[in-house]
């Protein structure tokens, strides 16, 4: 269950969120009406990270796959007095430092 309280109310009854929280609600502090924190244990703190690391994952290892599926470009990206230029560009530059 969710709960939401002034950050006074929440200061006043601390042991009482504290046990609200280990029983497996959460509790959501707010001043004028808005959120400042949501206080939940740390086990289903790690546990939504887990999850929104997988997604992430997941996500990347889809990218991959649909990358892997398209045929490489056989020509170059750059032509060969692109790299010359890109090149002497570069090594001016390390000159002037």
């Amino acid at each position: 269950m969710q709960r939401t309280m002034t950050v006074s109310e929440a200061r006043a009854a601390l042991p009482q969120v504290v046990a609200s929280v280990l029983a497996g609600d959460e509790v959501t502090p707010a001043r004028r009406g808005r959120a400042v924190a949501v206080v939940v244990r740390p086990d289903h703190l790690r546990s939504r990270r887990l999850d929104a690391a997988l997604e992430q994952a997941h996500r990347v290892g889809a990218a991959l796959d649909k990358g892997r599926a398209q045929p490489l470009n056989e020509a170059p990206a750059l032509s060969s007095q692109q790299v010359d230029t890109l090149l002497a560009e570069a090594r001016e530059m390390r000159r002037r430092r």
